[in-house]
């Protein structure tokens, strides 16, 4: 089946369509600073040489670091409440404590805790105290907040308090959007806490662009269902997304990673995306991105979602060179590249021009960097490697050389051999390997829960976890006869009573009807 893929970046918006596993046609496109109309050029451009028509496209799948930029650039947050369901405990650290101030007063129009929550065994720390909710209720009324985030206290465990307040304040404030902690972060409380209020702030956000992006599609004849791609290299549908806009953050340079891996046919390997502003480096384990093992910073809060293990330096083709050579980003010109480059008739010397000078590119007038002293040259090129080389050598986790293969639109800086690397490998369709990372994703669903095994065996606890992530496969548009489990995790916590084990459970699907 005919599958389009798109993935906005910061400075190109990338779409392929894929018949058959094959590429048929593909295009870029400046990305647009509303969005939708860098995706609707850059489609038009892709239709336009493809040799089908619109209807016989089946699926489209988009990438986009929008709601990433918008919490980055603090715009476009909603006012949100912070529910935390914790006390008499949970009180030393308020909600969003640990948020940056000017993030912290955009979002935050009201932030309380309240009775409930429980041990992971499932005792009540507190009963729920419906006086207060119905106080609240009122509040949230007063003050005209239409979305807000609820956490509870060991909810991936036992969720019952968290469903209940959320089930409460939707039914007695009209038109209020909850998000529930636990569909979105794991095991800890502020982490997850964090996590559930930022993707309330993009809610409103994410339900209108999700509208804008199906409008641009609808514009050009595509009457295929739209998917959003994950940070971990899988597809959701458009609805869900809306829902849960967070679980697009690092979209980008995963799709980057799966469409390096299927282009290469490599399932272990080094992979750099280059692109006009940054150079996202990762590691791919069987043929996805390694995920991150630690708490991950998304503009400058502390969350514990998942994410992949994804080391980001300012360097790209558009990164602003200095006059001697020996810097090299990490400001950059961005999706001006085309206009502001000196071999593009522009007047800023960026990382582009360079390549040029040296042989690496062959693209834009030479002439118009004839100019360039060859020790400038040669020194922003030894800048360049040296950056690249370390940035591998941070994703390594062997003293032995690895494969590196090279994807993205910026590919043209990284050389043939760098330090650390066996081998540099340039796959076909590289400078929109991200388009077909989204266009080739499969479907996934996870759950990460604490259990107590006393009263149930190992294997009951494991069936249920199974079955949860399942169905959360399901719920994001994976076909349920295709959902296999690709990864179990059992972790004994000998400092809790009761037999403790986090169990942590990932299975993956094909797109249902694609």
């Amino acid at each position: 089946m005919a599958r389009l893929g798109i993935d906005v970046g910061g400075t190109n918006t990338d779409a392929v369509l894929l018949d058959r596993g094959e590429v048929i046609a593909w295009a870029k496109h400046p990305t647009t600073p509303d969005v939708s109309s860098g995706i609707f050029a850059a489609v038009r451009d892709v239709l336009a040489h493809a040799p089908l028509a619109p209807r016989e496209i089946s699926a489209v799948m988009l990438g986009t670091t929008h709601f990433t930029n918008a919490v980055v650039q603090r715009r476009d947050l909603a006012h949100i409440a912070v529910i935390r369901l914790g006390l008499p405990a949970t009180t030393s650290i308020p909600p969003l404590e640990d948020w940056p101030d000017d993030l912290r007063e955009t979002v935050a129009e009201l932030a309380v805790i309240l009775p409930g929550g429980h041990q992971f065994d499932g005792r009540e720390i507190a009963p729920l105290d419906w006086q207060a909710l119905e106080q609240l209720a009122r509040e949230l009324r007063r003050r005209g907040v239409d979305t807000a985030a609820v956490t509870a206290v060991f909810s991936p465990a036992v969720p019952k308090h968290e469903d209940a307040v959320a089930e409460f304040l939707t039914a007695h404030v009209p038109g209020l959007r909850v998000t529930r902690s636990r569909e979105i972060g794991r095991i800890g409380l502020l982490e997850r806490e964090n996590a559930a209020a930022l993707n309330a702030a993009l809610v409103p956000l994410a339900e209108q662009t999700v509208r804008a992006f199906q409008q641009a599609l609808s514009e050009l004849g595509l009457e295929a269902p739209l998917y959003l791609s994950q940070n971990d290299g899988t597809l959701m549908t458009a609805e869900f997304a809306a829902r849960y806009p967070v679980l697009t953050f690092a979209s980008g340079p995963t799709n980057s990673m799966r469409g390096a891996a299927v282009l290469s046919g490599l399932r272990d390997a080094i992979v750099l995306d280059v692109g006009g502003t940054t150079t996202d480096g990762g590691a791919l384990v069987g043929g996805f991105p390694r995920e991150a093992s630690f708490a991950v910073m998304i503009g400058g809060v502390r969350t514990n979602f998942r994410m992949p293990d994804v080391v980001s330096i300012g360097l790209g083709g558009g990164s602003l060179v200095g006059p001697d050579g020996a810097t090299v980003g990490p400001q950059s010109v961005g999706f001006r590249l085309n206009e502001e480059a000196l071999v593009f008739g522009g007047s800023t010397l960026t990382a582009s021009d360079i390549a040029v000078a040296a042989g690496r590119a062959r693209f834009g007038d030479p002439s118009r960097i004839a100019h360039l002293p060859p020790n400038v040259v040669r020194r922003a090129l030894t800048t360049i490697d040296q950056r690249l080389s370390e940035l591998i050598d941070s994703l390594k986790t062997t003293r032995a050389a690895v494969p590196v293969i090279v994807v993205g639109g910026g590919s043209v800086l990284v050389p043939d051999h760098l330090e650390g690397a066996s081998e540099v490998i340039r796959p076909p369709h590289a400078a929109v390997a991200n388009a077909i990372g989204a266009a080739i994703a499969q479907v996934s669903g996870e759950i990460d829960r604490i259990v107590s095994l006393e009263g149930q065996t190992r294997e009951a606890a494991l069936t249920a976890a199974c079955a949860d992530a399942r169905r959360a496969a399901i719920e994001a548009g994976a076909d349920p006869g295709s959902v296999t489990v690709v990864e179990i995790e059992e972790i004994p916590i000998a400092y809790l009573p009761s037999n403790a084990v986090r169990v942590r459970v990932k299975v993956v699907g094909d797109l249902r009807g694609g």
